[in-house]
């Protein structure tokens, strides 16, 4: 590591200058895909027939990579494998990567298509009266593009942002991580018990969660994570708005929600007030190096209404 002494400021700083190693000392995006799949599977031949290889190559790129970054990526045993310290970093970081990398590519692709367009993703039944409005806004506007809209499950609009199937989403915080995107704030709105209709609660003028968590007859619903799991917890898996609202009405779970979705209940469901549930913040959100004319247009037209 090489420093050269920099003036920032007025003052004399210190700024180190770190010589990297050769190019060819850089990592590959194959060998990332090789060392999440063995990271994921801890099975070297599972990860082999997942990536459609054989398996003595698969293991002379792991030590490679592991020669390469000068770290111990994976703990060998004579049963079973697990990962490093290090490891571990590496499989989050590499996760990343390789989204970035597939995003760049769905994007690119998009930009050079005959019909201009932008992907809107969204949460199937949320924001339905502002999507509604957004689109007649924007279609209005004299230089729009088509927009192909994504209804999906919670959790999906961000994860279609991020890997470069959509364009720009509508996120609800906090709910939704937007850490890494541009936003705007578009509305924000309190949150509600649905209870089935005849509860002996469905008449309380509001409630706490505290009191929601309490609720063993009616537990909360267990939604899945990212990578499909579930929590674990007494509450009914679920994964769509429909199958939830179902689940109350048969006296099998209730739910915290946004106000704005009473609009979409049905007279076998009830409405509490549940005033320190956190607020639920509706944004629109779009990738930071995003250039796109038809995205900045849509977010301009979001932010008028």
């Amino acid at each position: 590591m090489a420093s050269k002494t920099d003036r920032v400021g007025g003052d004399t700083a210190r700024v180190s200058v770190v010589v990297t190693a050769d190019y060819h000392d850089l990592v590959e995006t194959r060998e990332l895909r090789y060392f999440v799949a063995v990271a994921e599977e801890l099975h070297f031949g599972r990860a082999a027939q997942r990536l459609a290889m054989a398996q003595p190559p698969l293991s002379r790129a792991i030590q490679q990579l592991e020669r390469r970054l000068g770290v111990v990526l994976l703990h060998r045993g004579s049963r079973e494998i697990m990962l490093t310290e290090a490891g571990a970093v590496l499989l989050r970081e590499a996760r990343l990567a390789l989204e970035a990398v597939e995003a760049a590519e769905r994007r690119t692709r998009r930009a050079a298509a005959d019909r201009p367009g932008v992907v809107l993703a969204t949460k199937a039944g949320a924001s339905r009266e502002l999507l509604s409005k957004l689109l007649d806004a924007y279609a209005a506007d004299p230089g729009a593009v088509a927009v192909e809209m994504m209804l999906c499950g919670p959790g999906e609009p961000e994860r279609l942002l991020r890997n470069g199937s959509a364009d720009v989403a509508l996120l609800h915080r906090p709910y939704d991580t937007t850490t890494g995107f541009d936003t705007e704030d578009l509305h924000t709105e309190p949150q509600v018990l649905v209870l089935p209709a005849g509860h002996p609660f469905a008449d309380r003028p509001h409630m706490s969660m505290t009191e929601v968590d309490a609720l063993t007859d009616l537990p909360l619903p267990r939604w899945p994570r990212p990578d499909g799991s579930y929590p674990d917890g007494p509450g009914p898996l679920v994964r769509d708005h429909t199958q939830l609202t179902q689940l109350i009405t048969l006296g099998r779970a209730c739910a915290v929600m946004p106000e704005s979705l009473r609009a979409q209940l049905r007279d076998d469901h009830a409405i509490v007030p549940v005033p320190d549930a956190p607020a639920v913040t509706t944004v629109i959100a779009w990738p930071p190096h995003s250039r796109s004319k038809a995205v900045a247009d849509l977010v301009r037209t979001a932010l008028r209404l």
